[in-house]
């Protein structure tokens, strides 16, 4: 057994994300686990968890048009300079 929790039994990040993507139409290897979970840990950390969600869901949208791993760039640099507080 393995102390990561994205690889304990019924969830295995890398198989939901390799099945996901097959079923959606999606090149896998777009797909940066570690990239998105670092960038999802800095808007949660920089800004607010609640919009960990919401930012990613837009960063997909980007991603659609756009290189993902410039918006994935322009959203942490965002997430660094977002103001405490706010």
């Amino acid at each position: 057994m393995t102390d990561d929790p994205r690889r304990a039994p019924g969830a295995d990040l890398p198989d939901w994300i390799d099945q996901l993507t097959t079923a959606l139409g999606v090149e896998r290897e777009l797909v940066d686990i570690e990239r998105l979970l670092q960038v999802s840990s800095d808007v949660a950390h920089q800004v607010a968890r609640p919009a960990v969600p919401v930012t990613m869901f837009v960063a997909g949208l980007a991603a659609a048009t756009s290189n993902p791993s410039d918006v994935l760039a322009w959203i942490e640099s965002r997430a660094a300079a977002w103001p405490a507080g706010e």
